[in-house]
């Protein structure tokens, strides 16, 4: 439905509906109305009984049989085509019903048209097309319109009519006020729904619905439904017209007092937001500014002075020179430069981490005799609990400077690092500047924590981000979207830890120093225990006045007993439970045993949760420890082969990996190339089924090192030969034999330690790693390095 108006325009048209000086003519005229009319076709508009419309006329078929008419009875047969689109129409493009007008008036325009007024008389219905040329004449029949006398329900649909229709002409402003008086002034119901109907702003499909309709209450009651949605519509119209008309003097009435409260304001001598801008600068007096930074705090302050508080970007500009003025603009804090404080200082917070403590007393030294230096890029690697974290802290006590730490653990959203636009809702710099705004200085030691968790998906990629951040060469000029100035970096020392490093991307990677930490040895956790952990559990629980003591044995036993760690977390807890139940027994009988004993930390702690008995005596044919490496440190496994009757194949279990799957297939071949050498009969392999599983199923294992034991418990088990117990083994192997080096060795040899291994089989060229472990830890452990397969299964098999 065209809903732009209630009633057609002249500005709009090309004709507009007139009332005639008697609406009751139609009736009484008795004009007789031939069999056969010339038919003009409307392209426009539908004419309906009673109303005049002024027509212009255009077409040659069409200016041919109105002069005809006009020369004649005046009668022509008005039809509306079904399309406007059309140019020339058919018989078939034109509607069936249509009304019988009478010409009042024909006017020759000046320019060659023809402009003529007609009267619609009656409704008729074209029976057959007579003839097309030279223009449309067809038979028509009279409809007559039903109507019933003395209908309640048709005053009613009539009234509701004439209701409807002024309504609509009060809420539309395009239409003249005297159309509603012209409505109330009709008296004949009939001529009141046609008129109305004509000047219904609807599509020509409606009015020719009403045109067609023989029930003058049916077609009044159809006209009632059309009007209601058209008021609906105006009244929609009306009331958002209103609410925009409201809003505009709204916003005018605002800024007119908001002008006169300025000129009271200034009259009175400014106010509380001149006050807070004389604050401002004031406070950038004293700040070390480049040269940008001057140049943005000067825009944005003559931009605040300009602009009223209560506007919606004067927070943002506020917001935006707050922040400049709170970053640490060339201010530095002052290094220790002490070497020998700093090294007191680092053994005192943290026991071992010798390579470390190194680094950073190397750095210091470079920066006292060169007195500048770009700060390197650390990057602690290594398991969880060995305390890369809080070394982080120890650092920046040590060299005297401010400390922060940003958590990177599960970041997704880059604008965390680069910060986001200034203009969005809650925007703010990124991390790394909130930091420095909060530390006040532009050389704090900054903690990149859980560096290896960053995350990565469709709503960006921090760790790309991360680039610039640490990139020696490139963070000088750093670019928060938020702040949009450069902001220079290259005096933070930042430090990065991560438990995995293969989870960093490679790029990343290759902008970090990597410092690998390995787990504790027992003799190390016994120290940290002593020096770190029971004093703090102490204070903890209330006990530091309360005198006892907790053997060093009985400290290694609650080690080997109840934990399986590289780092002391584990350890920590279970000395919480320990002061837990000495605090009980402080507050329920008043006193404590002085020294606590193995039986005390076993009924404490309950039984051993875990027990080196396993390795101590001589396994079954077939069965192998090996030594592994997880990101939590090193671990031991067992490897166990079984035969059983078959047709030579093999099962692997333990949910093993690719690479680990394919040395088993490695060890195989070799053993069944060198069966001769081991007395395997030949046809052993074709005869049996071979079936190699890895304890712990529910762990994913995966990596090379276990290709020597898993060779030894194949060849364990077609030979019958045990394998030696405290044995542990780990390298990779070749077709050849070669034994060849892995990593990790720290770990697993830690590992073994912990879980009483006495004999270790390795690569010639792993001995190196071993050196670099202090030899009082690895106390008690024997070391076999070898070259082949024939050196391993001569040391492994009984």
């Amino acid at each position: 439905m065209n809903t732009n108006k209630f009633f057609s325009s002249e500005d709009e048209q090309d004709f507009l509906p007139i009332i005639p000086l008697n609406e009751n003519e139609d009736e009484n005229d008795k004009t007789i109305i031939p069999d056969t009319l010339p038919i003009l076709p409307l392209r426009n508009t539908v004419l309906f009984p009673g109303v005049v419309l002024p027509i212009t006329v255009g077409r040659d078929k069409s200016i041919k049989a109105v002069n005809d008419a006009y020369k004649g009875d005046k009668l022509i047969g008005v039809l509306a085509q079904k399309d406007t689109n059309i140019e020339d129409p058919e018989a078939k493009d034109l509607c069936s019903i249509g009304t019988v007008a009478k010409i009042v008036k024909l006017i020759k325009m000046p320019d060659g048209g023809t402009t003529i007024i007609i009267q619609g008389k009656k409704r008729f219905e074209l029976t057959q097309l007579v003839s097309e040329d030279p223009y449309f004449k067809a038979a028509v029949k009279i409809l007559e319109d039903e109507v019933k006398d003395k209908d309640e329900d048709f005053n009613a649909y009539v009234s509701s009519i004439k209701d409807l229709a002024t309504r609509i002409v009060q809420l539309s402003p395009n239409l003249p006020a005297e159309a509603s008086i012209i409505l109330k002034s009709i008296e004949s119901p009939a001529f009141l729904i046609n008129f109305v109907s004509s000047n219904l702003n609807s599509t020509i499909e409606e009015k020719q619905g009403l045109l067609e309709t023989n029930d003058v209450k049916f077609r009044s009651e159809k006209l009632v439904q059309i009007l209601q949605k058209e008021l609906q519509f105006a009244e929609l119209k009306d009331k958002v017209t209103n609410k925009t008309r409201t809003e505009i003097d709204k916003q005018q009435r605002e800024y007119f007092l908001q002008q006169q409260l300025k000129s009271i304001k200034d009259e009175l001598g400014g106010d509380s937001n001149d006050k807070e801008l004389a604050e401002m600068k004031k406070k950038a007096e004293t700040k070390k500014f480049t040269e940008a930074a001057k140049a943005m705090f000067d825009t944005n302050i003559a931009k605040l002075e300009r602009m009223h508080p209560s506007t919606p970007d004067y927070s943002v500009v506020y917001n935006h020179t707050d922040l400049l003025l709170d970053l640490p603009w060339n201010e530095f804090t002052e290094d220790n430069y002490d070497l020998k404080n700093a090294k007191k200082v680092l053994d005192a917070d943290h026991y071992g981490m010798q390579k470390i403590k190194t680094r950073i007393l190397e750095y210091l030294a470079v920066l006292k005799l060169k007195g500048d230096m770009k700060s390197p890029i650390l990057c602690f690697v290594g398991p969880p609990g060995i305390g890369k974290t809080s070394l982080g802290k120890s650092i920046a006590h040590a060299v005297g400077r401010k400390y922060t730490r940003v958590s990177l653990g599960g970041l997704h959203d880059e604008s965390e690092i680069r910060g986001h636009r200034k203009t969005y809702i809650g925007a703010m710099p990124g991390r790394v500047l909130q930091n420095i705004r909060k530390v006040k200085s532009s050389n704090p030691v900054m903690i990149l924590d859980e560096i290896d968790k960053i995350g990565n998906d469709h709503r960006g990629d921090p760790s790309s981000a991360l680039l610039e951040v640490l990139d020696p060469e490139q963070n000088n000029t750093f670019y928060d979207n938020y702040l949009e100035l450069e902001y220079d970096l290259s005096k933070v020392l930042f430090i990065a830890t991560a438990n995995n490093i293969q989870n960093i991307q490679p790029a990343l990677k290759d902008r970090l120093e990597i410092i690998d930490l390995s787990g504790y040895a027992i003799e190390e956790k016994v120290e940290i225990a002593k020096r770190h952990l029971i004093p703090k559990q102490k204070e903890a629980h209330g006990l530091v006045k309360n005198n006892f003591k907790i053997a060093d044995t009985v400290i290694e036993k609650t080690i080997e007993n109840y934990t399986r760690e590289s780092g002391v977390r584990e350890l920590d807890r279970q000395l919480a439970s320990i002061m837990r139940y000495q605090a009980k027994e402080v507050a329920t009988k008043g006193k404590l045993k002085p020294t606590l004993t193995n039986a005390d930390v076993v009924k404490i702690l309950g039984q051993p949760r875990y027990s080196n008995e396993i390795y101590k005596t001589a396994n079954m044919p077939g069965v192998a420890v090996g030594l592994a490496w997880t990101y939590v440190g090193g671990d031991i496994l067992f490897i166990e082969t079984a035969l059983s009757d078959g047709k030579g194949e093999l099962k692997l279990t333990g949910n093993l990996g690719n690479v680990m799957k394919e040395s088993v297939t490695t060890a195989l071949t070799y053993l069944q190339t060198h069966a001769k050498k081991y007395a395997i009969e030949n046809d052993a392999f074709g005869k049996k089924t071979i079936h190699v599983h890895v304890p712990e199923g529910a762990t994913p294992k995966d990596g090379p090192s276990a290709g020597i034991t898993m060779l030894t418990a194949l060849t364990s088990a077609f030979t019958g030969r045990k394998v030696k117990p405290y044995l542990a083994m780990t390298g990779e192997i070749t077709l050849r034999g070669q034994v060849l080096p892995v990593g990790g060795i720290k770990e697993k040899v830690l590992a073994a330690k912990r879980a009483g291994l006495k004999e270790i089989i390795m690569c010639w060229q792993n001995e190196k790693d071993v050196q670099e472990i202090d030899s009082s830890f690895i106390k008690g452990i024997q070391f076999h390095y070898v070259k082949n397969m024939q050196q391993v299964l001569e040391l492994a098999l009984m």
